[in-house]
């Protein structure tokens, strides 16, 4: 399998154990500039809601060779609708068909919105090259908990191992090196994660 590049949606991804229990600060994360932010405040505003960005790094890394800070990258969506900012200060989004036409229009992505989707379908379609910006729950970090529900958080799918069951993918809120990256999870254990919806990225000259 091709080494596929990893990114955490905060920048220090050795600190995020302690930027979710909330013992670091994500202002006082010592990286936060490599994340385009224009200051820390924004940064800390942002980092909790950018998993579908971190998403975005890796499958441009993973695919065209090209490194996008994360804040940056939410800027540009978010001219798309793919975010919206309430009066209140309430983000909302990743909005899905909006960034399907984002990534068209900035990156020449073929991007298709996925909904009430088995991961057997899924596997089928990563199995052909595709790869799958996932919606699942964030515990999905500890397998072993039973989620209080489905969906909530992105993570990017890209491998798939038919024989075994497994899919294989990178979660940008992984809070130890083995839930970040190159995560196997069978995939009856994925599915109850699974919100059944994502965004589906199809290999270059696809006609699926």
């Amino acid at each position: 399998m091709t080494t596929v590049p990893y990114f955490s949606q905060w920048e220090s991804r050795k600190l995020v154990r302690d930027f979710l229990s909330g013992s670091v600060l994500p202002a006082d994360d010592p990286l936060w500039q490599q994340s385009g932010a224009t200051d820390q405040e924004e940064y800390a505003t942002w980092s909790f809601h950018i998993c579908g960005m971190a998403c975005l790094k890796m499958l441009l890394a993973h695919r065209q060779k090209r490194i996008a800070p994360t804040i940056e990258l939410m800027k540009q969506c978010r001219e798309y609708g793919g975010y919206v900012l309430g009066e209140d200060g309430t983000i909302k989004g990743l909005f899905y068909r909006p960034f399907v036409s984002f990534v068209a229009d900035k990156f020449g992505l073929q991007a298709e919105v996925k909904e009430h989707t088995p991961m057997e379908e899924i596997g089928e379609l990563l199995d052909q090259g595709h790869v799958y910006i996932a919606s699942v729950h964030p515990s999905i970090r500890t397998p072993e908990v039973t989620p209080p529900r489905q969906g909530g958080h992105l993570v990017y799918v890209f491998g798939h191992n038919a024989q075994r069951q497994e899919v294989v993918f990178h979660n940008p809120s992984g809070d130890t090196p083995e839930s970040q990256e190159n995560v196997r999870l069978r995939r009856e254990v994925f599915a109850r994660f699974y919100a059944g919806r994502g965004i589906l990225i199809k290999a270059s000259g696809s006609s699926v």
